[in-house]
């Protein structure tokens, strides 16, 4: 397992624990007391660690290695039962952008998301999650297609942008989020946005409006990553922490903000943590935010999608 920086007293715990414990195992020494007395103190630091983690540190969980990805989830959730389609009929196929049929329970879904890679082979395949205008071309077309037989969307945000690339530029980067989001405001089925990992500036909105927006606890949403904006108002990425802090991208900031509807609790130290658990809060919290809306009707749906973005920023002096 993989341990961050301000991880590290918890990998020293874990390591004295492992080692107790294999002593016990090996010779007639009696350790039981020892390895309680680590185990408790393990858990103290865990709990303080991660009660007190800083903006910046979010960040980090919010891209350490082990964290699940959006097929991580949909395979977790649907099983079998998913379809994957491809394509957006018109240039290729984009795979940072996937998506397509699942199931859960009897209810079916489309589920479209950014994916990215494991390693170094697959980040490149995947283009390290930052879909081209043919990605978000393609997710425009599996919610027609969703919404043409009445089937809910489920959509996962995980990506560090939209590809800044030239060719992705000539081929309308710009105006293929913009459609998006123009399309996904007005779709007339219900929509449930999750950010599982990174949600940065409009490659996440591009697929990222929604009736009902999740996020999950050690997530992040902003506008720009805090890297990026460091680099803009101090020239470098030394101050990161400092943007981390001044963007206001945590969870609970964005719920505070009201950027997002409600919170995805993860188990102590991250999703990657103990996945099984993750994938049934995210599963239940799928059934329960469309239970919210299923009896809605088109018209009702479409005008409480519009009327929550239309009052998102409103100040009154």
């Amino acid at each position: 397992m993989e341990y961050l920086e301000f991880e590290l007293p918890i990998k020293e715990l874990e390591e004295q624990f492992e080692k107790a414990c294999a002593i016990g195992a090996e010779s007639d020494v009696d350790v039981t007391d020892t390895c309680k007395q680590i185990e408790k103190k393990l858990n103290e630091t865990k709990k303080e660690i991660y009660k007190n983690l800083t903006a910046w540190q979010r960040v980090q969980l919010s891209r350490h290695p082990s964290r699940p990805y959006t097929l991580d989830y949909i395979n977790a959730i649907c099983g079998d039962s998913f379809l994957e389609l491809h394509g957006d009929r018109n240039v290729k196929d984009d795979k940072a952008m996937i998506g397509g049929l699942g199931k859960i329970g009897d209810q079916s879904f489309m589920f479209i998301g950014q994916q990215k890679g494991y390693n170094t082979k697959t980040r490149q395949y995947r283009n390290f999650g930052m879909a081209n205008p043919e990605g978000y071309r393609k997710a425009l077309r599996l919610m027609k297609s969703a919404e043409k037989f009445g089937i809910p969307v489920v959509s996962f945000i995980d990506t560090p942008g939209a590809y800044p690339g030239l060719e992705a530029e000539e081929r309308g980067q710009g105006e293929a989020i913009a459609r998006n989001i123009l399309e996904m405001t007005r779709l007339k089925v219900p929509i449930i946005v999750i950010i599982i990992g990174e949600g940065a500036s409009g490659g996440a909105l591009g697929i990222g409006v929604g009736d009902k927006v999740l996020m999950l606890e050690n997530a992040w949403y902003s506008v720009i990553s805090p890297e990026n904006c460091s680099s803009i108002l101090w020239r470098s990425w030394e101050q990161k922490e400092i943007a981390a802090e001044a963007l206001k991208l945590t969870a609970k900031d964005s719920a505070k903000l009201k950027v997002v509807d409600e919170i995805v609790r993860e188990p102590l130290g991250g999703a990657h943590s103990d996945r099984e658990k993750t994938f049934k809060t995210v599963r239940d919290t799928i059934l329960s935010s469309f239970d919210e809306m299923k009896n809605l009707s088109p018209e009702e749906l479409v005008e409480k999608r519009m009327d929550k973005y239309a009052n998102m920023g409103v100040f009154k002096g």
